[in-house]
């Protein structure tokens, strides 16, 4: 049996829809972005309504929904003293319709822009000699004007004056926010046969044919309306708004969080902006998203709910559960929001504590962006006790497991809502490990394919021999905060590209992560296109570096001394995939699988990652553009 339809389809006049928009009766729920048409794209819809071509479907949302309310407005260019409780929302055909009110509704000039971008006011007038030529182009017809309906050469000076009634008369110049005032159409057109005697007949015949071809079309246009339901429910104006509005930018849950809240007198716009101000001090929170804060909201709240459903006596099978889907954070009230947004803001600042310690210190270097999102909720619900030695090593365990493991890049959400309960037992005490470590699986195998920073495990690595202590080849520091920012500390190869092309050596070795450090922009210019004796020796003669003393730094990376230093690629990259291996295992505390003896080794290796590649240009200049952007 089939539900009921969530929705009407029909037609209405244009003229009909203009004058409810007039009346207040439709207006645009707070979420809609704000009108943006230019003036060549105003001219155009005009000419396709006189030509009587399709300008597409409008969709209406009934108001009235109880469980759905937003703050709404009027259409820009509307009289503000006909605010009033609306009986329509538009969901589609915002740009349309403000277009079409202003230019023939609204006695006030069309707000727009030129072809620059440049605001601009222009009314809109139909030539009506022009209108009878055969040889017609419609959107040279319409014409639109400034403001004082005068127009100006380069030097300001006046060519062309259609400001009074009498001179558009005499020039044949039709203003178009008259076409549905029939008192001042029937005045203008009076006046237009009248003004000059002699041409009252082919005047009248002129106005014959500009009511054919232009006033009948516009007052006899319909335009195809879906009308919503408002029994239906808020996730799913949220899908229909994203499917209908492919050509703007997707709605996402937070404008309709705007929207909701905004009816109850809170400016959740205003109070994100301040937040994220703040987080942004962070370079790592730099890319962090308002769905982002809100998804640890929604982890937050929905867990207390299900915590206090079953002190309740709620049957276990039929507690809610906790979820940060989109649905879910749609049904967010505000009383959850601020009950937990301070909350969830000193989590995340206690998130960047907790990273900085794992070595990742900005946003281009987090291995996911989405698996901040469970670990801030945790720090939230863990609170004082996230400091303690015993938790802080057990939550590292489960954030590298995340890692190396490469779990958090789809379908995350279902991994968010068990992370939280899971990781939040497991920390205090518990004996049940986390989903996400008995689900990490890390082969040998995958070393070879992981050659750019789009991976998370290839990210991981960089920040793992940071963390265990890597120094700089030049200068023998260790790889701090201060010294990732101040050196401008990058991915780079260590046996040199181009060198290694000329000895021949396979791209899927040398490219590989196995082949790759974390060095800062200075020593990665004196190292060039050198073979590896060659920069090493140039290096510890520059920085009087001790030959001891360079085999601990080049240790520090994970690297046989006495490989590099002879140029034997192959033994370096063994020694370095053994070293990683155990690094690797040390963090999740896990064995990797060893599948470097299995028949499908070549293939694996032979095969590029799933993410593009991308050219690694900050070889030459020591950093990328995205590390730029974040010291800046």
């Amino acid at each position: 049996m089939q539900g009921m339809s969530t929705y009407d389809s029909g037609k209405e006049s244009l003229s009909g829809i203009l004058k409810e928009i007039n009346d207040g009766k439709i207006q645009l729920p707070e979420f809609q972005r704000d009108w943006i048409w230019d003036d060549a794209h105003v001219g155009s819809l005009l000419a396709s309504v006189t030509l009587s071509y399709p300008i597409g479907a409008v969709m209406l949302l009934q108001a009235g929904n109880e469980e759905i309310i937003f703050k709404t407005r009027l259409i820009q260019g509307v009289d503000q003293s006909k605010n009033r409780q609306p009986e329509l929302l538009i969901l589609d055909g915002q740009q349309r319709l403000t277009a079409l009110f202003q230019a023939l509704f609204s006695p006030y000039p069309v707000e727009t822009k030129d072809i620059r971008g440049k605001d601009i006011k222009r009314h809109y007038h139909v030539v009506i000699d022009e209108v009878i030529s055969d040889t017609e182009d419609r959107e040279e017809v319409i014409i639109s004007l400034p403001e004082d309906r005068k127009r100006r050469n380069f030097r300001g000076e006046i060519i062309e004056d259609y400001s009074t009634i009498d001179l558009q008369c005499q020039a044949g110049i039709l203003p178009l926010d008259i076409v549905f005032n029939q008192v001042k159409l029937t005045g203008w057109m009076i006046r237009y046969l009248q003004i000059i005697p002699e041409e009252m007949q082919s005047r009248l015949n002129k106005w014959n044919i500009l009511a054919e071809r232009i006033l009948n079309p516009i007052n006899q246009y319909q335009v195809p309306i879906i009308q919503l339901k408002k029994g239906i429910p808020r996730e799913a104006i949220c899908q229909i708004f994203e499917k209908v509005n492919t050509g703007g930018v997707p709605l996402t849950v937070f404008e309709l969080l705007t929207a909701t809240f905004a009816a109850e007198g809170y400016n959740l716009r205003k109070d994100w902006t301040m937040r994220k101000k703040e987080l942004a001090k962070y370079p790592l929170f730099r890319s962090l998203q308002s769905d982002d804060f809100l998804q640890v909201i929604s982890l937050l709240s929905t867990r207390v709910k299900k915590i206090e459903a079953l002190n309740s006596g709620v049957r276990s099978d039929q507690v809610p559960g906790i979820s940060c889907k989109r649905r879910e954070i749609l049904r967010m009230k505000l009383k959850d929001y601020t009950t937990w947004a301070d909350i969830s803001q000193k989590a995340f600042l206690e998130t960047a504590k907790f990273l900085h310690q794992q070595n990742f210190f900005s946003s281009r270097d987090l291995p996911y962006r989405t698996q901040i999102i469970p670990l801030a909720a945790i720090i939230a619900v863990l609170g004082k006790d996230a400091e303690l030695e015993g938790l802080k090593k057990r939550l590292s365990r489960w954030f590298w497991c995340g890692v190396f493991g490469e779990l958090y890049g789809s379908a995350i959400e279902g991994r968010f809502a068990k992370d939280l309960p899971e990781v939040v037992d497991w920390a205090r005490g518990g004996n049940n490990e986390p989903s996400t470590i008995t689900d990490v699986n890390f082969a040998a195998s995958r070393l070879y394919s992981l050659r750019t920073r789009n991976s998370a495990a290839y990210k991981g690595i960089y920040a793992q021999l940071m963390r265990t202590g890597c120094m700089d080849f030049r200068s023998g520091d260790s790889i701090s905060i201060n010294t990732y920012f101040d050196e401008k500390i990058d991915i780079h190869h260590i046996f040199p590209q181009k060198w290694c092309q000329e000895q021949q050596i396979p791209r899927e070795e040398y490219d590989c992560v196995l082949n790759k450090t974390a060095l800062s922009a200075r020593t990665n210019r004196i190292i060039g296109d050198k073979s590896p004796s060659d920069y090493l020796t140039k290096i510890q003669s520059a920085a009087g570096i001790q030959e001891e003393r360079m085999n601990e730094i080049l240790l520090s990376h994970r690297i046989d001394f006495l490989a590099i230093r002879s140029n034997d690629f192959h033994t370096f990259l063994n020694f370095r995939r053994e070293s990683i291996v155990k690094l690797i295992e040390s963090a999740i505390e896990k064995s990797v699988v060893n599948d470097l003896e299995s028949p499908l080794f070549e293939s694996v290796i032979l095969k590029d990652e799933e993410d593009a590649i991308i050219p690694e240009d900050y070889e030459e200049e020591g950093i990328d553009n995205d590390t730029l952007q974040d010291l800046k």
